[in-house]
């Protein structure tokens, strides 16, 4: 059977994962059971990808990601080098009876390079999680935030821009309205 996506011959693909049309899935990748990527997606050298994850279309993900079952990451998200989605609360080796606690990331969200994601939690669409910060907390839609714990330093339009007065100087978005 053809695919219809490109992986590289070190990339190891489960027989279970679904990979959608024109994803790219590079160098030491290893994609888990049940895993379902959609269309037009980048997945980075060095990236790992737990079982039964969730990815939307037009995902650009950098190396080194680790993301773990839980993680459901939606259209056009940016996924930074080195971010690392976690999915214990209360981690133990010894501890056989652990609970999965999902995240979600929303459309058009961005996570900034070395961002661990403390799992429980939603980034909301269009927000913006500065690089090296640790997201413990819900994210609103369009929030910036940066830090550890991440805390909001402003907001960001679709297109990236910082909002000035809750006004996309580039682009005329408003927060706020639809």
């Amino acid at each position: 059977m053809k695919k219809d996506y490109f992986a590289h011959d070190t990339a190891i693909i489960s027989d279970t994962a679904k990979v959608g049309r024109d994803t790219k899935i590079w160098v030491n990748c290893q994609i888990r059971e049940g895993v379902r990527i959609g269309q037009k997606c980048i997945i980075g050298k060095d990236t790992y990808i737990d079982e039964n994850v969730v990815i939307g279309n037009e995902v650009k993900i950098q190396n080194g990601v680790s993301i773990y079952h839980g993680v459901t990451i939606k259209d056009k998200v940016f996924i930074g080098p080195n971010v690392t989605f976690s999915n214990d609360l209360y981690p133990r080796a010894f501890n056989n009876e652990w609970k999965v606690y999902d995240t979600i990331v929303e459309e058009g969200a961005s996570v900034g390079a070395n961002s661990t994601i403390i799992c429980g939690h939603t980034i909301g669409t269009y927000a913006m999680i500065g690089a090296g910060s640790v997201v413990a907390k819900d994210i609103p839609p369009h929030a910036l935030v940066m830090g550890n714990p991440a805390q909001i330093k402003g907001y960001v339009c679709k297109c990236g821009n910082k909002l000035v007065n809750s006004i996309c100087d580039k682009c005329g978005f408003v927060l706020g309205e639809k």
